[in-house]
Parts: structure tokens; sequence; C-alpha cells
């Protein structure tokens, strides 16, 4: 297996865990374990569970060397950001030991994503949106994209797709919008990505973990300038 990846990924992979890692009561990366060993981390405190939430970042290569990250399109049935774009993730449940496991869990559970395909390197700071929920990066590398074969929960995903991880570096195909929100002035950016079949907006957390993600995988800032929400640190962790 290991024969088959791919050079570049495996010094990406090297230098991800190498990213100073959050170290929290509830997320810690150890050094690299071999796939399907489990990956050290603290409890999550019982009385965090309903504020708080994990979300996979899944990189792969396509066929070319780029890279790419798996995203989804929720149901329009969901009582919550119904129909917008979102990484595979959700809350915390009873039972999970860290947000390690939350992430990889609700991926299986929402797109089919076996978790013994993915290799967590890091985690990044967290996200805090308005309603308090407190939302947790999990980085991790798909190290062939053919032996995913998705399946989709319907109930929770009306599509699934993946885009450049660069394109949140650039400042092509988006748009900003100011806001406010108690005294605070900010950006929300809005990314325009295009499928054979459909058409996708990437904007709010999700586009503000995505710009993170990239800005430390490319090791560069974007091309615009982002003036984040103060709310989205809030917790940060």
């Amino acid at each position: 297996m290991a024969s088959n990846r791919s050079e570049s990924l495996v010094k990406l992979a090297e230098r991800l865990r190498l990213y100073n890692p959050i170290s929290t009561q509830s997320s810690k990366i150890q050094e690299f374990v071999p796939k399907n060993q489990e990956l050290g981390a603290d409890p999550i405190p019982n009385n965090t569970n309903s504020n708080r939430a994990a979300v996979l970042v899944c990189l792969f290569e396509d066929p070319q060397g780029h890279l790419r990250v798996i995203l989804t399109k929720r149901a329009s049935t969901l009582s919550s950001h119904s129909g917008e774009v979102a990484l595979p993730g959700g809350k915390v449940e009873e039972g999970d030991a860290d947000d390690i496991e939350t992430a990889l869990r609700e991926a299986e559970e929402e797109i089919g994503l076996d978790r013994s395909l993915v290799d967590v390197v890091t985690v990044l700071g967290s996200f805090t949106n308005k309603k308090g929920i407190t939302v947790i990066p999990v980085v991790g590398i798909l190290w062939d994209r053919n032996t995913f074969n998705p399946l989709i929960n319907t109930a929770e995903v009306a599509a699934l797709f993946d885009a450049p991880l660069e394109m949140f570096l650039k400042d092509e195909n988006r748009r900003e919008q100011e806001r406010e929100y108690m005294g605070d002035e900010y950006v929300l950016h809005f990314f325009d990505h295009e499928t054979e079949n459909e058409k996708y907006i990437i904007w709010a957390i999700t586009a503000g973990i995505l710009i993170k993600a990239a800005s430390i995988v490319y090791q560069r800032p974007p091309d615009f300038q982002e003036r984040t929400p103060r709310f989205w640190s809030r917790n940060r962790q």
C-alpha cells in the first residue's frame, strides 16, 4: 500500500503531523501510528457534547497530483443549514472518545467513507458559530481516492463532490459580503464551484475552515484579506 502513495502526499502528511496540533481536553494527535491503529486522545467531557462538533477535512490527490477536498451538500429536509455546502461531520455523540472519532464516525454515516481509509494527520484550531457551537476541523488524508466507494445517507446529504483545495487561497470565483454582529464588522467569503452536473457555493464557517487548511497546506496566506468574525475564535482551542 505504501508503495502506491505519491511522494508529495507522503511529504505533506509528514509535515502536517508536525504542524502545531491542538492539544486540549478532547483533541490530541500523537506521532504517526500505522493505519487502523488508534490515535491517542483524551476523552470529551460530557458537559461539552451538546455544543461541540467536528468536521473532516479529507484531502486526496487527483490524477494530476493536485490536492482536492471532499465536500457535501446538506439535504434540504434538515432543520439547520439545509441545502448548504458542508464538510462531512456533525455534533459529538455519547460514546465518542474524541473529536477525531466524531469526525470519522460522521463521515462514515453521511457518505460511507470507511474510517480505515483515512489517516488523520492533524487537528486545527476550533471555530465557533453564532449559536455557540464549537467546530473542530480534523484533517485526514485519503491515500487512494479509488478505494472510496461512496454510500450517501440521503436523509442528511443531497450531493457529494470535491473541490481543489488551492481555490480557497485564490481571488478567482470568490465574492465577499460585509456583515456586522454585535458591533463586530467582518467579511464572509463565498466561493463558486462548478462540477459537471451542479453549481455550488461554499461559504461561512466551511469556507473559513478551508481557507485556514489551505493556508497551512500551501504555507502561504490567501490572495485576499480575511477579516474573520470575532465570534469564530471566541472559544478557540
